[in-house]
């Protein structure tokens, strides 16, 4: 077994993530091109070869933190990377030529975003769920697919006079929306060039949704689109706009909108387990399923954890949700660059 870095993109490479169970959803050249532009961070593509072609990939990005330390992370910004193999052998491989590259370039850990199927014998943190179904061509049978009490909530966005669009000309209103409502969680935003970065490289497999009340953007969700799946990765609404059951009305329009160009499949993504997020997919009828985030850890360095779950990570939180909004735009998307 051969492991070495990427050197080119070629096509070999992306047949093989595109054809592997377990693989990453979307186009990983793609995401290493946004998270260098937008961030920065240096990328080290592992690819493991037997008998000439290649049998397994693994995306790191070499990230440092706010207070010092490094680490190698798969994917940073994304829910999921890891390790992706058609052999026990070539994931062996992968994590040992990952241990040595973390030795090389003095990364304390190695964590890798697994997603259910990919787990490995690693120690493993069980702080996030994901959550994905099927979905229909037929609109009612999607609608169907809803809770009923839920199913009800879509509705409401229409008697309150909200609207949807689909397209990127709304992007950098569309970060003015993101940057207020993960203020609210307590969360940093990320840069509007990352956005911006996610549209140039994905392309046709990106797409914006936004929702008006009026003239004015209330909230919208980036998604991604890969393999008839899609996955709305950034969302958010104002604050305001919540009392219109915003969210309910804006992924039910995401979900027909999927639905019409061949998607057969929604993934509603991370999160933590007892949050608002997670009962809102619940109630939706989506299922979570863990996902096995696991770590490579070296000189014994713990897990790191930069949850807001975590309690050393309280105050940070609380604090971040009372400064100014303007200056959660300038400080945040600095900050994020320090927090994968």
């Amino acid at each position: 077994m051969d492991v070495r870095p990427l050197t080119t993109e070629t096509v070999e490479w992306d047949a093989f993530v595109r054809s592997t169970q377990g693989g990453s959803p979307f186009h990983l050249i793609a995401w290493k091109q946004a998270v260098e532009t937008a961030f920065g961070h240096r990328p080290h593509y592992l690819l493991a070869f037997e008998g000439g072609a290649v049998a397994g990939v693994l995306p790191l990005f070499e990230m440092r933190g706010l207070f010092g330390g490094r680490g190698l992370v798969s994917v940073p910004y994304g829910v999921y990377g890891g390790v992706c193999a058609a052999s026990l052998t070539a994931a062996s491989a992968l994590v040992q030529a990952a241990t040595d590259l973390a030795r090389r370039v003095k990364a304390s850990y190695v964590e890798l975003r697994h997603r259910p199927g990919q787990a490995l014998d690693l120690p493993t943190k069980t702080l996030y769920v994901t959550f994905s179904r099927a979905i229909s061509a037929s609109e009612e049978e999607n609608l169907a697919a809803i809770p009923r009490k839920q199913r009800r909530m879509t509705r409401q966005g229409l008697k309150h006079g909200l609207r949807a669009e689909l397209g990127l000309r709304h992007l950098d209103g569309f970060w003015d929306v993101y940057a207020h409502s993960v203020r609210a969680l307590g969360s940093p935003v990320f840069p509007r060039r990352l956005f911006h970065a996610i549209a140039q490289e994905f392309g046709k497999e990106c797409e914006l949704l936004t929702i008006w009340k009026e003239d004015t953007a209330v909230a919208g969700v980036l998604s991604l689109f890969f393999e008839g799946e899609v996955l709305p990765y950034y969302g958010g609404a104002l604050h305001e706009a919540l009392s219109y059951a915003v969210n309910d009305f804006m992924y039910w329009e995401l979900t027909c909108h999927a639905a019409k160009v061949g998607s057969r499949s929604f993934d509603f993504g991370r999160s933590r387990e007892g949050t608002g997020a997670y009962h809102f997919k619940r109630h939706w009828g989506f299922e979570p399923v863990p996902l096995p985030y696991q770590y490579i850890l070296l000189d014994g360095h713990p897990m790191p954890n930069l949850s807001p779950s975590n309690p050393k990570m309280r105050t940070a939180v609380d604090l971040w949700k009372r400064l100014p909004l303007p200056v959660t735009k300038v400080v945040g998307p600095w900050l994020t660059r320090y927090l994968p």
